[in-house]
């Protein structure tokens, strides 16, 4: 029986508590992906939905083999 949480095995929010089994791992953080968690697959790759919210841009930019670009003036020819 564990001396903190007096259970055996050990609730999950006991410091005594084993970590989760990962199921995947998360392609930006490297990080497991455990049971209980928001993950997005993209293109075979697993993400934590947090993970691809910060680099949304990034990922896609890089699977999509693309780059942001700059809108400019246009020349003056045949524009009136």
């Amino acid at each position: 029986m564990c001396s903190i949480c007096l259970r055996t095995p050990c609730a999950a929010g006991c410091p005594n508590a084993p970590e989760p089994k990962a199921i995947d791992t998360c392609k930006h953080c490297g990080e497991g992906i455990v049971a209980g968690e928001e993950y997005v697959e993209l293109d075979g790759e697993y993400y934590h939905e947090e993970c691809l919210s910060d680099i949304a841009m990034e990922v896609l930019l890089e699977k999509f083999d693309t780059s942001v670009k700059e809108a400019e003036e246009p020349d003056g020819y045949g524009y009136f």
